[in-house]
């Protein structure tokens, strides 16, 4: 066995991820580059070190969960969630139930919340925010962003949801009254049921295929009739049909 397969293999039993399910020229680029820098000539040598430093395995945790996220990213796409998906969905019911699932830094379920108090301010809704990495979860729960992460949100929003100090945006406690954060990886734990919308986005890319179809699966079952998977924009489903499910628009998956 290979350097790299065993040290993965290792870190399979040392923290409970399975990185084989990751596609892995990108994983083992990204890992090959993080232990270089740190100094370790093997990925041998590299597995001791993480064993020993808990600082050194937040680290790796850090560089295997992809954390890149920002309010409203991809503009259009929120157009379409909230002018034809969110109409679709409410028509016939007065209550959401929606998973943001890789919701990272918190910044996509927030503007679910933020969308929803705007423009459907009659529906309730319980949002399940989830992500495999704790301390993007801790931060999540804060609720404190830089400028940049809300350069997509329109100035009003910014002082109507949030507060202003110590240069960071800090959200309304209004908007965390619906929203549960807690830890969950999805290639092994048990999925939510009965959710009207998923989203998950910009996250799939980094799996193998067979991960991926497992994932859709799932993602599928999770879903009410109806329901909705709203993904991201490298992450079309080439047949959806097999995972019972429909294009209703670009990106968006409904349940059939």
């Amino acid at each position: 066995m290979s350097d790299y397969k065993l040290f993965i293999d290792k870190m399979h039993r040392l923290i409970g991820v399975d990185l084989t399910l990751y596609k892995e020229a990108q994983m083992r680029r990204r890992l090959t580059s993080l232990r270089n820098k740190l100094g370790y000539d093997t990925f041998n040598q590299y597995y001791d070190a993480l064993q020993a430093d808990k600082q050194l395995l937040q680290q790796f945790i850090d560089r295997i969960t992809i954390n890149v996220t920002e309010f409203y990213r991809n503009p259009k796409r929120w157009e379409v969630l909230r002018n034809t998906v969110f109409p679709e969905l409410t028509k016939n019911k007065a209550s959401l139930h929606i998973w943001s699932a890789a919701c990272s830094t918190g910044e996509e379920p927030y503007s679910i919340a933020i969308m929803l108090k705007e423009h459907f301010p009659h529906v309730q809704v319980t949002i399940t925010a989830t992500d495999i990495d704790e301390r993007v979860l801790e931060k999540a729960k804060i609720g404190a962003y830089v400028e940049i992460q809300l350069k997509d949100l329109p100035r009003f929003k910014k002082s109507k949801y949030f507060t202003f100090k110590n240069n960071k945006y800090y959200v309304d406690e209004s908007l965390k009254s619906n929203i549960t954060f807690k830890r969950h990886d999805l290639l092994k734990d048990s999925y939510p049921s009965q959710v009207d919308l998923i989203v998950c986005r910009n996250v799939l890319i980094y799996f193998t295929d067979p991960a991926k179809e497992k994932i859709y699966d799932k993602f599928s079952k999770s879903l009410q009739k109806d329901g909705f998977l709203f993904v991201g924009s490298t992450e079309q489903i080439f047949n959806p049909e097999k995972h019972g499910l429909t294009l209703f628009d670009t990106f968006f998956y409904r349940k059939q």
